[in-house]
């Protein structure tokens, strides 16, 4: 039996890549039955007589799941975020980065806009890039209208499957536009009276990029930490990861825990004092929230 990638699910039927082909198939009987629905980025083996009738028979094992967009086995997160227009947020940034990172999503951040910037703005957003580069994380300052940073785009979605996420407005379409052109992606200026942007997209699709393959989503339209636990959040800080076993208590959440290696990272500015802030607003909002029945 063929297998192949779901790259498109629209009304009832999945679009399955094999061999550069593309077999619209349905999902068999059994999949409702056990309450499985396939989801873009699967893995699947399918039968099909031709090109339009097609059955998926199996879907293979995930890495990973996203609920809001729903996709699977995604390889990295393209985290697109405006230096201005809206304004860069360090707090939404973060939270990203937990809920790829709790995903086992490998992260790449974009700060789009910066053409758009004064000197003195330039100056602080290169700093919140150095900041989160001393960390471990990619980070490239992009223009869509000079084109800078581009160049560094590309390669990085060779053989993978990249998810492109980022609040409304921030620039994923007119990005995904200049990286490729044939896309024609519909965009819009911000609207000033929201703050945000008109263009929403309106199901997920992976799109052929060179020998890779990316997400044309939504984004992450759910930014809840739904499922994550306060003992789990601080793995998706990688610096106060790496420091947690000089802590003195074995399961410190580096809150009000004494010789706390993390909260002393923080008092010696190794740590920025905004991301231990940050860590300790989701550590609250964990703690808050309802429990699930």
């Amino acid at each position: 039996m063929p297998e192949g990638r779901i790259i498109k699910s629209l009304s009832g039927f999945y679009y399955v890549l094999h061999d550069g082909q593309v077999t619209q198939c349905r999902g068999r009987g059994v999949f409702r039955k056990n309450k499985v629905t396939p989801l873009v980025g699967d893995e699947v083996v399918f039968q099909a007589d031709n090109e339009l009738e097609g059955y998926i028979l199996e879907i293979k094992e995930r890495k990973n799941e996203l609920v809001r967009p729903p996709i699977s086995n995604v390889d990295q997160a393209l985290l697109v975020f405006s230096a201005i227009e809206p304004d860069f947020s360090t707090v939404l940034l973060d939270r990203f980065l937990a809920l790829v990172e709790s995903n086992d999503i490998q992260p790449v951040i974009c700060i789009s806009k910066v053409d758009l910037l004064s000197e003195k703005q330039k100056q602080l957003i290169e700093q919140y890039a150095e900041d989160y580069r001393k960390i471990g994380y990619e980070v490239i300052l992009t223009s869509t209208v000079t084109e800078s940073g581009i160049a560094e785009i590309k390669p990085l979605f060779e053989n993978q499957i990249t998810v492109i996420a980022g609040q409304s407005g921030v620039g994923k379409s007119s990005l995904l536009n200049v990286l490729k052109p044939e896309l024609e992606l519909k965009t819009n200026d911000i609207s000033t009276s929201l703050g945000r942007g008109k263009h929403t997209t309106r199901h997920v699709e992976l799109i052929s990029f060179g020998e890779g393959l990316v997400a044309d989503t939504p984004g992450f339209s759910s930014l809840e930490f739904l499922t994550l636990e306060v003992e789990e959040l601080s793995h998706c800080f990688p610096e106060m990861s790496r420091l947690s076993e000089d802590c003195k208590f074995r399961g410190c959440l580096h809150v009000k825990e004494p010789k706390c290696a993390v909260k002393q990272a923080v008092e010696n500015q190794a740590i920025p004092a905004y991301r231990y802030e940050h860590y300790l607003q989701f550590v609250e909002e964990i703690k808050q929230r309802k429990p699930r029945y």
